[in-house]
Formats: C-alpha cells, sequence, structure tokens
C-alpha cells in the first residue's frame, strides 16, 4: 500500500516480506490479521495514568480517536508517554523534573514512532508540559499527525465565584495573612477543580491548547472544549480520520505545518490571550524540531506587536468553559487575521487554510474576548525584558499589573528553598526586588516552576509590592510583579549570579528594560570573584540533562534540531514472498 504519491508506506518496513514473518508473528500475537497487518499503522499517544487529573481524560478519548483511525481504514497502535504533575511537584526539589519530561516526551514518541515505523500519529496532551512534548514529538517525527488537547476542568464554584486551582495556591498566603480562616481554605480545596482535566485558566496547558489552534496541527476549534463534555468523542474520531486522510494525500506533514509564519501566529495567539510566559520556551523549542531559529526575540517581536483582547484568568476574570461558549479559540483567531495580526494563509491539518476553518466563527463578545477596536491593551500580555541585568532577555506577564514599572533594593536567594523559607516566615519586605538564582535549565538543573512561591506572595497580599526575579520558570497561574526565564542563567556566569544584596534594580514593562544599577567596574570585579555553584544532582537524569540543556531564551533545548529520518534501505532478496 501507498500514499497519492505513490511512495510505500513507512510501516511495510515492519510487515512486507519473507525475513519480515518474525516482525508479523508480534503482530499477530497482538490479535492482527492480514487485513489489520496491510492497513496503515497509526500510534496513538497519550499520557493516560493516575499522575495528575489533567491526563486522566486520556483513558476514554484515546478509545475515540483509535475508532476514528479504524474507521477511516488504519490499524491504531495505542501506546503511552510519561508526565509530570506541576502541581503535585510544585515547591520541592521534585519540580525539578518537570521541564524535563518535555523532552522525555518528545524522546519517547521518537523512539516509538520511528522504532515501529508507524505510518502516522494522534497525540493526546494534558498537563503542561505533555502539550508541547507531543508535539515536538510530532515535528521532529514529521509523520502525518494530529494533535488533540484532552480539555480543561470545568471551574469550582466557591463563595458564588468561579474558582480553579490558583485560588487554592494565593489562599494559602491569605490563612498565613490572617484575611481567610483555614476553614474557607478547607471549603476551597474541596471545590476548586471539581472534575478531572488540566487547570480551567489560561495557564500553560490552555495557552498551549490555543498554541496548537494556531499553529494548525490540531482538531480545529477543539482547544477550549472542556474535558468532561460529550463532543470530545467526536473530536477525538475526527482526529482519527483526519491523520488517515493525511496519509492517504502524503500531508500535509508537521513541518509544512509548522513554518516562520505559523509560529508567529502562535505567538500572537499567546499575547492577545494574556498566556503562560512558559510559550517562550516552548514555541522556540518547537521551531528548533523543525529546523527554525525562533528565539524569545522574535516572541517579543509579536507580542509588542499585538493587542491583549482576552479577559481571562490569571490576569483577568474568566476561563476556558467560558471561551468555548462564546464560539471557542476560533473567535480570537478570525478576529486577529482580521486585523492583520495572524497570518490566515497558513497550513492546517485538514489540508486548508487556518483563514478557511475559522470563517464561520463568531465575532467576540467584548467581555470574555475583546474586539480589537476596545483591547484591555494595546500590545501583548506578556514583555520580553532586556538589560545588563538579562542580556539574552527575561519574561514579565504584564496582564493584570497595575503598574508596569518597579525600582527596589536586591535581597538575593541562592535557591527557590530559601526564597520560600523567607515568604512563608514573611520575613521581607515591600520594595525589595527578590532574586531567586541557580534556578535554570542547568543551574536547578531542570528549571523549577515557582507557582507555590508567587502565589504565596500574591495571597499575602504583596504580589505588586515586591518583584521577583529568577532564571526559573512561573506557571502560567502566576501573577504580580514576576520574572523569571532570565537569560543567560546565573550557573552558567549571567550577570543574575552577580547581584548582591542591596543592589538597585529597575525593572520598566513599558519600555521592556530591566537594569542593575551597579557600575561597570563594580561588576566586572564581582565577574573575577565568581565561582560557579556546585550541583545538587551529579548523577541520573538531572546530570545528563544539565550536560546537554541550552539557555531559556533559545527554548532550552537539547538536541541539535531539524533531526532528518533517513530512507529505508533494503536487500532486493527480501522481498520476494512479501505478504501485502
Amino acid at each position: 500500500m501507498s500514499d497519492s504519491q505513490g511512495k510505500p508506506l513507512r510501516s511495510r518496513i515492519t510487515t512486507d516480506g519473507l525475513d519480515r514473518a518474525p516482525h508479523r508473528a508480534f503482530m499477530r500475537a497482538m490479535g492482527l490479521d492480514d487485513a489489520a497487518i496491510a492497513r496503515p499503522m497509526v500510534g496513538v499517544v497519550s499520557q493516560k495514568g493516575e499522575t495528575t487529573p489533567c491526563n486522566m481524560t486520556h483513558y476514554a478519548q484515546v478509545e475515540y480517536a483509535k475508532e476514528g483511525v479504524a474507521m477511516a481504514g488504519g490499524t491504531p497502535r495505542e501506546f503511552t508517554t510519561i508526565s509530570v504533575s506541576d502541581g503535585v511537584g510544585m515547591n520541592h526539589e521534585g519540580m525539578k523534573f518537570s521541564l524535563v519530561s518535555r523532552e522525555l516526551i518528545a524522546d519517547s514518541i521518537e523512539a516509538v514512532v520511528h522504532g515501529h515505523a508507524y505510518d502516522g500519529l494522534v497525540g493526546y496532551g494534558g498537563c503542561d508540559k505533555t502539550l508541547p512534548g507531543v508535539i515536538m514529538g510530532m515535528v521532529r517525527c514529521n509523520v502525518p499527525s494530529v494533535f488533540v488537547y484532552g480539555g480543561s476542568a470545568l471551574p469550582g464554584r466557591f463563595q458564588g465565584r468561579d474558582v480553579s486551582v490558583l485560588d487554592a495556591y494565593e489562599a494559602v498566603g491569605a490563612v498565613q495573612a490572617g484575611t481567610m480562616s483555614e476553614d474557607e481554605l478547607t471549603e476551597l480545596e474541596e471545590a476548586c477543580k471539581p472534575t478531572i482535566g488540566a487547570c480551567a485558566g489560561q495557564f500553560t496547558a490552555n495557552t498551549m491548547a490555543m498554541v496548537a489552534e494556531a499553529l494548525g496541527l490540531t482538531v480545529p476549534n477543539s482547544a477550549m472544549v472542556p474535558a468532561v463534555y460529550a463532543e470530545r468523542k467526536g473530536i477525538g474520531q475526527r482526529a482519527g480520520a483526519l491523520v488517515m486522510e493525511m496519509i492517504a494525500r502524503g500531508g500535509p506533514l508537521p513541518r509544512e505545518i509548522v513554518t516562520r509564519k505559523a509560529l508567529e501566529n502562535a505567538c500572537a495567539i499567546v499575547a492577545a490571550t494574556g498566556g503562560s510566559t512558559n510559550t517562550a520556551l516552548h514555541i522556540p523549542a518547537i521551531a528548533h524540531e523543525a529546523g527554525i531559529r525562533f528565539t524569545a526575540d522574535d516572541v517579543a517581536e509579536v507580542l509588542q506587536r499585538t493587542p491583549f483582547i482576552g479577559n481571562l484568568r490569571p490576569g483577568g476574570k474568566y476561563h476556558a468553559k467560558d471561551v468555548y461558549e462564546i464560539g471557542g479559540a476560533h473567535v480570537v483567531i478570525k478576529e486577529l487575521i482580521a486585523g492583520g495580526y495572524m497570518h490566515g494563509d497558513t497550513l492546517t491539518v485538514t489540508g486548508r487554510s487556518l483563514a478557511v476553518e475559522v470563517a464561520n466563527a463568531p465575532a467576540p463578545d467584548g467581555e470574555v474576548i475583546r474586539p480589537l477596536s476596545d483591547p484591555i491593551m494595546a500590545s501583548g500580555g506578556v514583555v520580553v525584558l532586556k538589560g545588563n541585568l538579562c542580556p539574552d532577555g527575561a519574561l514579565l506577564k504584564v496582564a493584570g499589573l497595575k503598574s508596569l514599572g518597579f525600582t527596589g533594593k536586591a535581597r538575593v536567594f541562592e535557591s527557590e528553598d530559601d526564597a520560600v523559607i523567607a515568604v512563608h516566615g514573611r520575613d521581607y519586605a515591600a520594595g525589595e526586588v527578590l532574586i531567586v538564582r541557580n534556578e535554570g535549565p542547568r543551574g536547578g538543573p531542570g528549571m523549577r516552576e515557582m507557582l507555590g512561591l508567587t502565589a504565596l506572595i500574591y495571597g499575602q497580599g504583596m504580589g505588586e509590592k515586591v518583584a521577583l526575579l529568577t532564571d526559573g520558570r512561573f506557571s502560567g497561574a502566576t501573577r504580580g510583579m514576576c520574572i523569571g526565564h532570565a537569560a543567560p542563567e546565573a550557573a552558567t556566569g549571567g550577570p543574575l549570579g552577580l547581584v548582591q544584596d542591596g543592589d538597585e534594580i529597575s525593572i520598566d514593562g513599558k519600555a521592556a528594560t530591566i537594569t542593575l544599577n551597579v557600575p561597570d567596574d563594580e561588576l566586572a570585579e564581582r565577574r573575577a570573584k565568581w565561582v560557579a555553584p556546585e550541583s545538587r544532582h551529579r548523577a541520573g537524569l538531572l546530570q545528563k540533562y544539565a550536560a546537554t540543556v541550552g539557555q531559556a531564551h533559545e527554548g532550552a533545548v537539547t538536541h541539535a534540531g531539524n533531526a532528518q529520518w533517513p530512507e529505508p534501505r533494503r536487500a532486493a532478496a527480501t522481498d520476494k514472498g512479501a505478504k501485502s
């Protein structure tokens, strides 16, 4: 069997020929007959399991995708990969494995897809790192692929308002500050996440789901459908059918879809919705898989030119379910294309352009999503700051901030753990710039996410009374004057490692600058005396990761990029007696 160009299916290297009798024996042991072996083999990957509620929706949804593949004439081959829950890993050493898991997911997909020579792939993502990890794996393998987000949880109800797990994080700080009782915290804990699915706000998971829509890699307008809604069955079946269509016509392949224009579209939807700062890691990493150099500078250029129109949490009021109810992600995309802020001529998995796919979307409702004529802010909700403290950039989410400027004295912490101890004890003061260093991709290793810390600060009523600067990461749920992804990181000799207690630091979100107000000669003296910190992880996965990972502004990637899979080679004699 071959595609529309007459090219043999990849899977024939495992099924056809006299010498493939042992291979077929393995397939028969899995219950496949001659007809099933002859069909295209389509991988269906997910992270179904019990590590996080985000991925527990995959159990049923994977079956829907397999039905779609089978109904369209393919043979689905289910496999799983890992997930590390940011929610459970937060605020302890385990968080160092979160960003690492993105690479493990992409690597494991590459291993299975190429190891088994699958013809196509349907990939599910749920929690934060699983979405970019699956997309990176798809682009790396470059076989016909459709991405599906498993969907967000429904928001909970607490004291007459919609809430998410972010409220529980911030409520811990409120209890410490004496503005909430422990009984109220318990009530909120039990109410804030009433269903399985990813976090309900425009945090990393939902932001990356919108990125998948903007890139054109997913079932059109599926991202904002809540995880527990019945529509998920049709989405899964459609994904299975779509990948079979792509196999039959020979594309479009992921690298035909993920172009520079598509990457700019991805940045635009992040900006327009006040999305997660983590996307400034993930979008360059996806580009890297396609052989496109796309750094934090490229992200910043799009963020600065794109209006902010999404009134979504954490900076705003609404959740993913609310976006779904007013027409889904296509509402945002159509509005941005019409305004000239997104490219409408990019390809999608359907083979049609993005503009065609969103043509029937309704106009913005004016409350959840504003029209471009009435934006919340004139430019995007995330800013890349640059200056002598962060020459390669650092990220500030300005969405929801009352003031875009801050000047204060540095208070230096050598790790997140030290900072958490101080914040728990309220051993910090208004006007300080809290420096949390040695938490970057190499220095951590693993670039920990610090929602536990930032939410404590916000819950204690100090969210914009102090600034927080780190070479680590923040959650998409983080809010306040929080600056992350400082590059180059302290552990590699970046200027962040030279900061001392009492140094004055100036932050200007409007001008996109961050300045360490210390004379150059003084910094040169400090650099001459600087010694790299010793890692706490000298073996195992984190040691391997630290040895290969790059800097945040380039996506914290771990390989050379643009992987090419060679054409299969077989001796002619092995084709004698082939089964087809």
